[in-house]
């Protein structure tokens, strides 16, 4: 656990939330895409890419890197295994780096909320049931690639306990998040429509593992690098963590790190980037993001600074559902969605406000950018809020 240090220095600096919503696009790549042999470093420095619908994710690349092939994320997942998926912050499935998986499992492994008594009878487990579990299933994926189907028989048999094998058929992958969270289990290639589960270890050749206090120095230092200027609440459900523990961690990069306000609100910034964000000023970019983005999910605590008004549940759904949104100058000005019409794609595209001129072409180019990434000849459409 990070060791207790001096808290970072104060300043006066203060921010409006402009400048915010424009560093923001900068270090994220919407205002200008990084190029595409640049696809790992972009998810390194976005902390991972949130992947519970991989369309999504790719799409979230997409917006980010420039002349993005369609087929690189699965050729980085499965192929060059330079990217791997795998449950992570918040319990949610995502891409990772795979030179950093263990530093960005070490958070979710040493919260071990699975160990708490409310969650250990939630389930109808002990926690002994559960370590031995754990190590069944890395046992019985080294070395191979297995359904969870194929996974259960080979734990059922390692235990000789059906019942407890069973156990990692709950829905949401609730028992084997523990195993991915301790970098034992991660997502192998599907088979047909069923998914496949592997060791990192041996899917790797290997893990490069981080000591725990200089992987959540780094891990807060990549959070606030790319979303801050952040509040501690911010950083507490990005991570899925309580917030106490969230602004220990912050207050434990010491002189790294700046208390600033955004237009009265206490935040933290990193110290060598506050020139940077006072100087910052809109690009005057237009992005299509999709569901679940990495940029949407940060903003949603402070969503009234990131809409033009009372649009948030437009954007921020039932059941975590995060709406595709037509990001303009960092502003969610919209949404849009897309769908196949034999060898058309229809895009629709519903701004919230009228739209100036500039940025009515820049979504135009961008649905063209998307036609090409997706196949089909574009149909773009117009929708009044």
């Amino acid at each position: 656990m990070t060791a207790p240090t001096k808290p970072g220095p104060k300043s006066d600096a203060s921010f409006g939330w402009q400048q915010v919503r424009t560093w923001r696009l900068r270090r994220h790549h919407l205002n200008r895409r990084a190029p595409r042999e640049a696809l790992v470093e972009v998810v390194a420095q976005l902390g991972g890419i949130q992947a519970q619908v991989m369309s999504a994710a790719e799409l979230a690349l997409w917006a980010r890197i420039e002349n993005l092939e369609p087929d690189a994320v699965p050729r980085a997942l499965w192929e060059e295994r330079s990217l791997i998926k795998t449950w992570a912050m918040r319990g949610t499935l995502h891409l990772l780096p795979s030179s950093e998986l263990h530093l960005w499992q070490v958070v979710p492994g040493l919260d071990r909320r699975y160990l708490r008594p409310a969650w250990l009878t939630y389930f109808g487990i002990t926690a002994e049931e559960l370590e031995r579990l754990t190590a069944a299933v890395a046992d019985a994926l080294d070395g191979r690639v297995l359904t969870r189907e194929e996974l259960i028989d080979e734990v059922s048999g390692l235990l000789d306990s059906e019942e407890l094998g069973a156990k990692l058929r709950f829905s949401w992958g609730s028992m084997l998040k523990p195993a991915a969270f301790r970098c034992l289990l991660c997502f192998g290639p599907s088979l047909g429509s069923k998914a496949r589960f592997a060791l990192p270890e041996s899917w790797l050749g290997g893990l490069q593992r981080v000591d725990d206090d200089r992987a959540e120095r780094e891990v807060t230092r990549r959070f606030l690098g790319t979303y801050g200027p952040a509040t501690r609440d911010v950083y507490a459900q990005w991570l899925g963590i309580a917030r106490i523990r969230a602004g220990n961690l912050l207050k434990a990069l010491g002189d790294d790190v700046t208390a600033v306000h955004i237009e009265g609100t206490p935040a933290w910034a990193l110290t060598g980037q506050l020139e940077g964000i006072s100087e910052s000023q809109p690009p005057g970019s237009v992005r299509l993001l999709p569901a679940f983005d990495q940029y949407v999910l940060v903003a949603s605590r402070d969503a009234p600074n990131f809409l033009p008004g009372p649009f948030s549940d437009r954007i921020y759904r039932p059941q975590g559902w995060l709406s595709p949104v037509l990001l303009v100058d960092g502003r969610m000005d919209g949404v849009w969605k897309y769908e196949r019409k034999r060898s058309r794609l229809l895009v629709q595209i519903e701004p919230f406000v009228d739209l100036p001129a500039w940025a009515r072409q820049a979504v135009e180019q961008e649905a063209e950018r998307l036609a090409l990434f997706l196949g089909g000849d574009l149909d773009l459409r117009w929708i009044a809020s």
